[in-house]
């Protein structure tokens, strides 16, 4: 699809979100005033053609108040629905923002997310069609490239400005997690597949920071957190799970998840700023981590 018609439904979308709801007569007159319109109203033909467009390719429905002739953006009642279609809103509010102001390039500076690039179109494709890739792969952790790697992909995650598949894995037969920027040879199969009945993308990850998942049960974690840093950690929470208790000089935060060790180099990363309390093996990991931090200063 054409770049400039999806920047076209962005616009669209943003502004009548922006406005809560709106009469066609007046996104029309806004249409006319935007860098689309160039001086000319929105047709009435094309305003319906983009709203079925906006439905079909980003699965967002603009509904019609017939007792105030307003159009408004349906959000899902569902709580995981409500989060993918806020953030997809905030995306399309961004990008939207960044095409119109061209002339301030220089001075708006992005997180690069190179793994979107080459290979998160062909993934959605397959997960849109319920057919299984074919790759190969490049792990930190082995010498030598897997190849010919089959995988039933069931949903996408982004974490660190880098995008992961998580699937089944048909020879291992389990499912794995995959960074799209280690991979290479990337096709799409004819084989398809079932997404199992009862698997939630949502739940997946839901007792876990990150993007590793763990077994067993999830431990209940206590920090100790200096005042200052507290404040980025209520902005930005950790974990759903996380709760605070206010003292003097310090907070503590608490939460229920597993020991990954994607929590473990984030931990490592606020330094002396946040200190763990429980469970007892965490801490023992996160000190050994420090003190041969220590050790490669003494040699």
């Amino acid at each position: 699809m054409a770049k400039n018609l999806i920047s076209k439904y962005i616009w669209m979308v943003d502004t009548i979100e922006h406005y809560g709801s709106i009469t066609r007569e007046r996104l029309s007159k806004l249409w006319e005033k935007s860098d689309f319109g160039n001086g000319n109203p929105l047709p009435r033909r094309t305003f319906f053609s983009y709203r079925n467009g906006i439905a079909d390719t980003l699965g967002i429905d603009i509904e019609f108040n017939k007792s105030t002739y307003e159009y408004y953006i349906a959000h899902d009642g569902s709580e995981a629905a409500s989060k993918r279609q806020q953030w997809l809103l905030d995306s399309m509010s961004i990008s939207g923002m960044v095409s119109s102001s061209a002339d301030l390039s220089s001075r708006i500076i992005l997180e690069n997310v190179p793994s979107a690039r080459e290979f998160l179109p062909l993934v959605v494709d397959a997960m849109r069609d319920n057919k299984c890739l074919q790759f190969s792969y490049k792990s930190y952790m082995r010498v030598n490239r897997q190849q010919g790697i089959v995988l039933e992909p069931y949903f996408v995650k982004i974490f660190k400005q880098l995008w992961y598949v998580i699937g089944y894995n048909v020879k291992d037969k389990m499912i794995k997690t995959y960074s799209l920027d280690r991979m290479s040879d990337v096709i799409i199969l004819d084989k398809t597949f079932m997404m199992p009945p009862h698997f939630n993308p949502e739940e997946f990850f839901a007792e876990c920071y990150g993007i590793t998942s763990s077994k067993g049960e999830p431990k209940r974690i206590v920090l100790k957190v200096e005042p200052t840093q507290a404040k980025y950690f209520r902005a930005l929470p950790l974990h759903p799970s996380q709760r605070e208790e206010i003292h003097d000089h310090y907070s503590l935060f608490s939460y229920k998840m597993f020991n990954t060790y994607d929590l473990r180099e984030r931990l490592l990363s606020h330094g002396s700023q946040v200190q763990v309390l429980e469970p007892p093996e965490l801490k023992a990991q996160i000190i050994n981590e420090l003190r041969a931090s220590l050790n490669n200063y003494d040699s």
